[in-house]
């Protein structure tokens, strides 16, 4: 039997290639404007939704309150005690920094920009990935630090999250409301080109993955453990990861979730904000010499779940497209 293989899981693994060969493209010194150009695809993308989305659909995906609360106990509820229940097995100090890693990237927000995008690629319920991805980082501010604070003890709640929260409005709010104003207008023709615009959000994936992964290799953040407790940190993170996924799935389907609804539910609950984790850690822990220690899971989780769910949506999205 012939097995073939999805064009954009090749792009994929070249895109990671080319990000350990010119790592310098995708860092903040670059002369390439990486951020702006993503950040200017990202607003398109929600733009387009925007176009796509008819009131009815819009008014649907908002009220879906049982949706909304699968995502956010997954994200906020279900990650935090999965990682809680392995604290009786710490033994040594170093254990200790290691499972506050963990505790940490479980208590994060989910992602916007990606969350949305691949749910979009794999023709989930879009409206609701929007509502839950966004709401995820406001609910974040106040249950993140609460999570952390039951251990650690160096809070700041002086931090400014002014950019954080433009960002989520200039980059994601206002482009789907201004695409949903001119959804009467220009709609049909979104809906008529939507091949090109989902080849659109792919390229856009792709860049994301590029930066992520550039960086990581720029910063070595792979080389500053050996190559075994690495192994064992992707292996927990995987876990981890994979666990999440089946129990959204699992109750998504057990509450009687359409298909659109349990991509999102799966998409959305499972992933976790680099951005928000990158701010918190300067809140939370300060300057402690083990903050690289404490990032590194985020960072792993951060690749994996990009890499694993994009590949997902790619294949979800053409079966859909095939049925």
């Amino acid at each position: 039997m012939k097995i073939k293989i999805d064009g954009f899981v090749l792009s994929v693994i070249g895109v990671i290639g080319l990000a350990y060969l010119f790592p310098q493209w995708g860092t903040l010194e670059s002369k390439i404007p990486i951020d702006t150009i993503s950040s200017i695809g990202i607003s398109l993308i929600f733009f387009f939704y925007g176009l796509k989305l008819s009131p009815a659909k819009l008014k649907a995906g908002l009220t879906n309150y049982r949706l909304h609360l699968l995502v956010q106990a997954s994200t906020f509820m279900i990650f935090p005690i999965l990682v809680l229940a392995l604290r009786p097995l710490i033994q040594n100090e170093e254990q200790e920094i290691i499972w506050l890693a963990f505790f940490f990237l479980a208590a994060l927000p989910s992602t916007v920009s990606s969350s949305v995008v691949m749910v979009s690629i794999a023709k989930g319920n879009i409206p609701a990935a929007i509502f839950n991805a966004s709401i995820s980082g406001i609910i974040g501010v106040a249950l993140t630090p609460l999570w952390m604070g039951l251990f650690v003890h160096n809070a700041n709640s002086d931090f400014d999250f002014t950019d954080i929260y433009m960002d989520l409005i200039v980059q994601i709010i206002l482009p789907v409301v201004i695409g949903v104003l001119l959804q009467r207008f220009f709609g049909e023709m979104a809906q008529k080109y939507t091949k090109y615009l989902t080849l659109f959000d792919k390229s856009v994936i792709l860049l994301i993955i590029y930066k992520s992964f550039a960086r990581s290799f720029d910063g070595d953040i792979f080389g500053s453990v050996s190559i075994w407790d690495l192994m064992l940190l992707f292996t927990g993170v995987l876990a981890l990861f994979g666990i999440l996924f089946f129990v959204t799935g699992f109750l998504a389907k057990k509450m009687g979730f359409n298909r659109e609804d349990r991509i999102t539910a799966q998409f959305c609950g499972t992933k976790k904000s680099l951005v928000h984790g990158t701010v918190f850690s300067k809140i939370i822990f300060g300057n402690v010499p083990t903050i690289g220690i404490i990032l590194l899971p985020l960072m792993l989780f951060h690749a994996i779940q990009l890499l694993i769910i994009s590949m997902l949506a790619s294949k979800m999205g053409l079966k859909q497209r095939l049925a």
